[in-house]
Order: structure tokens, then sequence, then C-alpha cells
């Protein structure tokens, strides 16, 4: 993707989500030489990769197969292995009309999806093979707001606004916004988009960015390469 593209996306994806009253926290204003000027104070936000995320799956057409994210809170694995401490992580995403989030499931992440408002949240879902690929035949158990729910595998889910669905590390899943762009809040714990999500397809999860422009805000996936300096 091309950086000017990003910052494009970046600016609409600030106002959608405004557009809905959800207010976003102080450091997702910081441009990259703010953030570089409050490196040390920053320290948490770069290790836990909370701020900005757009991406294309390396596939170069982010209209119609991409997410746009924002890493709000995050714990970190040390807090799961020890079963104490900051167990949970929160984002705010856009998924625009028609836009695929790929199938995938995680190994260790249990989530909630919450269609916070705009269109309908459409899912398709799975369940696990033993051998951790898609079960085709099995079927679906998921919660709506605590009320249980059974789909046939391969099923279509239709969240409205203010509906959510838990989903555990056996769900395979793809999603995308029906009739509208939709804003969606996940509630989780501990995310690690790194190591953690295990995609149908070979795909990747972050973009490879070409620097047309200079970066409205700095990505996730840029802090490694940004604060190398410091490593």
């Amino acid at each position: 993707m091309k950086r000017s593209r990003v910052n494009e996306i970046l600016t609409e994806g600030d106002a959608f989500i405004r557009s809905f009253g959800y207010v976003m926290p102080p450091f997702a204003c910081l441009s990259p030489d703010e953030m570089q000027a409050r490196a040390g104070d920053l320290a948490q936000i770069r290790q836990r990769r909370l701020g900005w995320d757009v991406t294309d799956y390396g596939k170069g057409n982010f209209d119609s197969l991409g997410l746009f994210l924002f890493t709000v809170r995050n714990g970190d694995n040390a807090d799961l292995a020890s079963g104490r401490g900051m167990l949970y992580a929160e984002k705010i995403m856009i998924s625009r009309r028609d836009q695929i989030s790929p199938m995938h499931r995680h190994n260790i992440k249990a989530e909630d999806i919450i269609n916070r408002g705009g269109g309908t949240l459409t899912l398709e879902l799975f369940s696990r093979a033993p051998d951790g690929g898609i079960d085709e035949e099995a079927p679906v158990s998921v919660f709506c707001d605590g009320i249980a729910r059974t789909l046939g595998p391969g099923d279509k889910l239709r969240l409205t606004p203010g509906e959510s669905v838990t989903l555990m590390p056996n769900h395979w899943h793809a999603f995308w916004g029906e009739g509208a762009d939709v804003l969606i809040g996940e509630v989780s714990t501990v995310n690690d988009d790194v190591t953690d999500n295990i995609f149908r397809e070979p795909i990747g999860r972050f973009s490879t960015i070409e620097e047309d422009e200079a970066p409205l805000h700095l990505l996730v996936s840029d802090y490694d390469r940004f604060f190398a300096r410091e490593n």
C-alpha cells in the first residue's frame, strides 16, 4: 500500500469513528515526530502495539480485502502465562461495505466482536477440526449477547448495531460489512497480531508500505523500524 493511501484511510477512519461519538485516546493524535520525542513515555504503547493499523493482508486491494483497526489497550503474553494482571485487550475497527476480513482463527485469543454502528456485520463461521483446519461438517456453537446460537458450517451470522458474538479459539471466522460500513468493537484476551493469527489462505497480516509521502501517524507495523535506533 502507498503511504498516501494509508494516510487517507486514517483520516477517513478517524472521522467515521468520531461520527458515532467514540472518542479516541490522546495518543492517537500524536505525529511520528511527537512519538519520537516522547519515546520513553510511550514505551508500553510500542511494546504492546497500541495504535493505528491498516492492512490489505499483503494482497494490494484494500477496498475488497482489508481492515482498519486501532488497538486501544492490551496486556502481554506474560500476563496470560501468569494468569494474573492485564489479561485483556480492546480494539475499535472499521469493516467497509463488502470488504472482506479473510477466514482465520486464533490459537489463544477469545474475543467479543460487537457491531457498534453502521450497517450489518456479517460473519461466516466454521468450527475447528482436530487437525486445526476447518471442519466442513460440524455445527458451530457461539453465544450472541449471552444467548446460545447454533449454526451450520459456513452459515452466515448477521449482527445489527448493538449485537455481538463471542468467538473462541476453535472458531474460524471471516467478516465484512453488509449494506454500509460498520464500526466494530473488539474486547478480547491479550492480543498478539504477530503470532496468533492463523489464516486459511497463505496471506500476510500486515501490509508492505510504499513510502510516497510522510506518515500522518505511525502504524503499529512501523514501530520496530521507526524506533530501531533505540533497540
